[in-house]
């Protein structure tokens, strides 16, 4: 089929197990890992851990990226529909609070026939990049209780150098409202473990403050109030073949971070969460190594 679910548009041949396109992906979906994890937000892992599946591939393909194992769609197992109906089922199973979706708006379609055959019992997260199309998401309206969105950049530029993205800031903002429209303010369970809303988070980059604080301004100005959760991140850590970025070999100086918390308070962002800079380690990455497939 010729794939046009994200908005590249890119009108790759995608089969069932031919890669293609911008995500470097076939129909089916692939796998990389499928575990209970215990790195997200509080609402999110709580005690039993959030029940996560990580996809392989992604339409963005930051340079930066802590996952590049798997965004670059070189790692995971293909699956059909219906393992991956089981792989949420045996999830569940386990306990956890949720079945989180890493990343996983180039395998919209088979995502959507496994969730509504899994009738699960438990939110389902929908963890992306922020770069989904509004098309798609309306597939997942039903199916989707929590959506956890990145808000990575309001400067085109930047979305530009870093992730060949210049409309990513217009697309991002878009797809986070339908988020919004799907599921409405946040709510949170007397264990306050998140069971609707929306989750926006944004990764602090290098040299890279104001773009910060214009996606700060971008959430308090859309959603003001109590209506969404906000996770400020500063777990930046340089990631391998970025030599040509220079001001991608450091990490965030806890100043900025600092600064940016302080300015997330001034603009009224009381719900959600921020990371002392010491979480810039390569702790917080996974093992892609097709547990749980």
């Amino acid at each position: 089929m010729l794939c046009n679910e994200c908005p590249r548009q890119c009108g790759a041949k995608r089969e069932e197990n031919l890669t293609g396109g911008v995500c470097s992906s076939p129909a089916l979906p692939r796998i990389a890992r499928a575990a209970p994890h215990f790195g997200e937000e509080p609402c999110i892992s709580g005690e039993r851990g959030s029940g996560t599946v990580f996809f392989t591939g992604c339409n963005l393909k930051c340079v930066f990226c802590q996952n590049h194992e798997i965004s670059r769609g070189k790692t995971g197992e293909t699956v059909s529909v219906e393992r991956l109906k089981d792989i949420f089922l045996e999830l569940q199973d386990k306990g956890v609070h949720n079945i989180n979706l890493v990343t996983g708006s180039h395998f919209v379609s088979p995502i959507v026939k496994a969730l509504e055959a899994a009738k699960l019992q438990i939110p389902v997260v929908w963890n992306s990049s922020g770069y989904d199309s509004v098309e798609s998401l309306k597939r997942l309206e039903g199916l989707v209780q929590i959506y956890m969105p990145d808000m990575k950049y309001m400067d085109s530029g930047l979305a530009r150098r870093y992730s060949a993205a210049a409309d990513y800031p217009e697309v991002a903002a878009a797809a986070i409202n339908e988020m919004y429209r799907q599921v409405g303010d946040f709510i949170l369970d007397d264990n306050d473990m998140l069971r609707y809303g929306v989750l926006i988070r944004h990764l602090i980059l290098p040299e890279a403050e104001e773009n910060s604080r214009r996606v700060i301004d971008f959430v308090a100005d859309s959603f003001p109030g109590d209506k969404v959760l906000f996770s400020l991140m500063c777990q930046f850590t340089p990631m391998p073949n970025t030599e040509r970025f220079p001001e991608l070999q450091k990490t965030v100086p806890s100043e900025v971070n600092e600064r940016l918390c302080e300015y997330m308070a001034q603009r009224g962002i009381e719900w959600g969460f921020y990371q002392e800079t010491s979480s810039a380690t390569e702790e917080m990455i996974p093992d892609f190594d097709l547990t749980g497939i």
